[in-house]
Order: structure tokens, then C-alpha cells, then sequence
């Protein structure tokens, strides 16, 4: 059962009142004094128990599980790491709220990136610039687009971790099958329409047996469209001056994107599969559609699963003038700071720095798929040899290093920034079924938001 907008701001809010009162607890400034130095634990007796709750599953919870066993192993009888799975990303940060009710916060917790507004509003976390600063760590080596998301006013509030880039994904085989080059995707929103009805394929009864586009409906593709066109999803440089106290998707760049989508579907040469990632997925690996917007973090799972010649090309613009960029998505890794000792800060630190060092992005992205967040994990000879077996992840280093980072990059910090999403995928479905325009509900889902996001920033002061 879907919660409204209004109800799942009442819980932010909520959560956000209990991290109000508990916010002056043991180390829980969340500014720079924050972060104790290393001689912390030093000062420490026994092991330190550092708690770390995930979200990863699969072949990433195995990466995971491998670079903290690496970690414990050299730390052997000083710091300890538990990582503790719990569910989903949503199931995770609900977790989270309840454990600051019960004053039992994990020392480390990994957030997905549009829980980052929340996380500084909590007040309940440590800066990882302020660790830096402590350390005169420089954080240059991250990559710069990467780091722009996680950071406010300058400063890096969380360890990026498990990071991902939107791509448009290929089946080159049916390029090829419909007279069409691989190595020549389509660039613009229109390019990929054309190409997508020469790839729509159907037998001798009419029945369509492989659509020319598919992709999830899902909110996050219209935010990078958005980004790619250096527009703002929401107000106040989206969130990065102050909060953010409407959304701007109902702009008209943002109806035509949403009107794009639904003629296409409507056209019958895009699949509808609907919100459903998972669905959208093995509509692609099957063949049965040719185009598909997906992030990295899939490239590998697809080239194994696929019997056909996955290509990838950059994320499409919404015209060949834009001059904006996609942005990064994934999760990042906060420290807590209420109710947590010294020593506890200062292991989970050193266990951020253990994760994001060159050698271990390199194992974490030749493991998962996930884009290194440290660019030298790229010059590691292990990662060089991989990159060497998946060439088509060579276009996301492109893409990255092709992206201005801005305030359009950087994406929107929007404390309700879930809810916003959900209300642009109705926006699609009711496009689709032909009951609005995309301007009527766009307009419609931003309207709704509204008192969602003035609940949620009152809330905050």
C-alpha cells in the first residue's frame, strides 16, 4: 500500500523531532570539533566495536563483506567491524530514524544519495570534511562530480561509497539487425525516438517481439534528462544555497521529456513495464528491447546474462545544444555522533578511508560494477585489466570526466526528495495512459508535494 507524499513527510518529520532532542549527546556536534584526532583510539582499551549498517545484496554484499574482513584483519585487536544488513535503502533509513528514538544509532551508516538532505538535517552525523580537516587530508583524489553531490557549502558531509552514472545501454546485435550502427547511438531524446521505431521489430501476426526502447519508470531518469540540460530540479540552486521549498520539474522542459516518453510508449516503440526495476531489466537481457537507460552499476550482471552484444553510449540529451551533464546516484557512508565514543568516530573514519583508498575502489568497482569514487583506482593494474575484459565501461569514465560539475550536476537536496520522485513516475503513468498531459500532471505532482516539503522544512527550522 503507497503512502501519500503528506504521510511519508510526517514521518520525516517525525524522525527529524527525535533527532532534535537527541542531538547534544555524547560527541554529537556536527561540526568540526566533532572529529576527534587519531589519537583516539590510541587512547582506547580493547577492541573498538565499529557497527556498520548496508544495504548491499549479491555479488556487492560479497565485495563488501570481503573489504571488511581486509579491514578487520589488519586492525586485528584494535577495531572490529560488524556490518549488519537491513533491507533495502528505504527499509534502511527507516531503521535508522527508529534507532535515533532508541539512542542506538550504527557508528557508520551507509544512505542512499537522495537521503542526503535528511542526513544533515538530523544533526546527528560528523562531517567527513571535518575529518579531513582534522587530518589535513587533502580529498582532491575523489572524483570531483562524485564529490559535488555529498557536498554542502563546500564541505563534504558523507563518504561517497558505492557510487553509479545513468547510461543508455545497446543491444548491438539488433543495431545491426535493423541496418543501424552500434557505434553510432543516438545522442538527443529525438535521435533515440527515430531509432527506436527502425528497432521495433514484429512477427507475422502483428505481435511486437522487440521493442526499439525500454526503461523503468522511474523518477530518477528524469532528473538526469533535467541535469543533462542544466536545469534545476528544485529551487534554491537546487538546495545547495538553502533549503529547497518547491520543486521545478513541472518546467516545460519537464513536460516534454515526460510527453517523449509516453508517445513513445503510446507509439508502440517503447515498452511499458512499469515502475518495477527489476522488470525492466530482463526485458533488456532477453532482447526483447533494444535500447535501455540503466545505471553502471549493471554493466557486468548484463554482459553475463545477455546471449547478444551489449553496447553502452552516453545518457541522451534532451538537444544536441545542452550543455549539462549527468548525475551520480548510489549511496554514501555517514559517521554518527550522538552516543558514540572518541574511539568509535575514529575507527569508523579510518574504515572510510580504508573503503575509498585507491586499491579498494579498485576491488569494489572491478567486484561490483560501481564507479571508483577515488579517480586513481582507475591507474591500478587490476582495474586496468578488467577495464580491459568490459570496454563499455569505458564510456562512463568518459561521461564523468566529460561533466562539468554545477549546481544542475550536483542534483537537488530536497528532505522529501523520495516523495518527489514517486510523484513524477504517477506524472509518467498518467501521460501514458493518456488521463493528463505531462504539463497538467507534473503540475499536479508538484502542487501535491508542496505542503510535504513546507511540512518537512518547518520541521527543520
Amino acid at each position: 500500500m503507497k503512502r501519500s507524499a503528506r504521510a511519508l513527510a510526517a514521518l520525516l518529520v517525525s524522525g527529524l523531532a527525535l533527532t532534535a532532542c537527541s542531538s547534544s549527546g555524547s560527541g554529537g556536534s556536527s561540526d568540526e570539533s566533532g572529529a576527534p584526532a587519531a589519537s583516539a583510539l590510541d587512547q582506547a582499551s580493547g577492541v573498538t566495536t565499529v557497527e556498520f549498517w548496508h544495504s548491499m545484496t549479491g555479488k556487492n554484499a560479497e565485495a563488501l563483506t570481503a573489504l571488511v574482513n581486509q579491514f578487520n584483519a589488519a586492525h586485528q585487536g584494535k577495531i572490529e567491524v560488524k556490518p549488519l544488513f537491513q533491507g533495502t535503502y528505504d527499509d534502511l533509513i527507516a531503521k535508522y530514524k527508529a534507532s535515533v528514538q532508541q539512542k542506538a544509532t550504527p557508528a557508520v551508516v551507509q544512505v542512499y544519495d537522495i537521503g542526503t538532505r535528511f542526513m544533515i538535517d538530523s544533526k546527528q552525523t560528523v562531517p567527513a570534511q571535518a575529518f579531513a580537516d582534522k587530518d589535513g587530508l587533502s580529498l582532491d583524489d575523489l572524483q570531483a562530480n562524485i564529490r559535488n553531490y555529498y557536498s554542502v557549502g563546500g564541505k563534504l558531509q558523507s563518504m561517497p561509497f558505492n557510487s553509479s552514472m545513468p547510461l543508455l545501454y545497446l543491444n548491438d546485435d539488433a543495431f545491426k539487425e535493423a541496418g543501424l550502427d552500434p557505434a553510432k547511438p543516438p545522442t538527443t531524446l529525438a535521435e533515440l525516438g527515430d531509432m527506436a521505431k527502425k528497432l521495433t521489430k514484429k512477427d507475422d501476426s502483428g505481435k511486437t517481439v522487440r521493442y526499439g526502447f525500454g526503461a523503468a519508470i522511474y523518477g530518477w531518469f528524469v532528473e538526469q534528462l533535467l541535469a543533462e540540460n542544466g536545469a534545476l530540479y528544485c529551487d534554491a540552486e537546487n538546495g545547495r544555497s538553502g533549503k529547497a521549498g518547491k520543486v521545478a520539474f513541472d518546467s516545460a522542459k519537464g513536460a516534454e521529456i515526460v510527453q517523449w516518453w509516453a508517445d513513445l510508449v503510446k507509439g508502440g516503440y517503447a515498452a511499458n513495464t512499469g515502475r518495477q526495476t527489476p522488470d525492466a531489466q530482463a526485458a533488456f537481457k532477453a532482447g526483447t528491447v533494444a535500447m535501455h537507460l540503466e545505471s553502471t552499476g549493471v554493466l557486468r550482471g548484463y554482459t553475463e546474462a545477455a546471449k547478444f552484444t551489449v553496447g553502452t553510449a552516453p545518457f541522451p540529451k534532451t538537444a544536441a545544444d545542452d550543455q549539462g551533464g549527468p548525475i551520480i546516484g548510489g549511496a554514501s557512508l555517514w559517521i554518527s555522533g550522538p552516543g558514540h565514543s572518541d574511539a568509535q568516530k575514529r575507527a569508523s573514519w579510518e574504515f572510510e578511508k580504508f573503503l575509498t583508498s585507491p586499491e579498494q575502489q579498485a576491488a569494489w568497482h572491478t567486484g561490483t560494477g560501481y564507479f571508483p569514487v577515488n579517480s586513481k583506482a582507475l591507474e591500478v593494474p587490476a582495474d586496468k585489466e578488467w577495464l580491459g575484459k568490459f570496454p563499455q565501461f569505458q564510456t562512463a569514465i568518459d561521461q564523468l570526466k566529460a561533466t562539468k560539475p554545477t549546481t544542475a550536476t550536483a542534483g537537488c537536496l530536497l528532505g522529501v526528495m523520495p516523495q518527489a520522485r514517486k510523484g513524477v513516475e504517477t506524472a509518467i503513468e498518467q501521460t501514458i495512459a493518456g488521463t493528463k498531459t505531462a504539463q497538467q500532471a507534473l503540475a499536479d505532482a508538484a502542487k501535491e508535494l508542496q505542503p510535504a516539503i513546507e511540512s518537512y522544512n518547518s520541521s527543520v527550522g
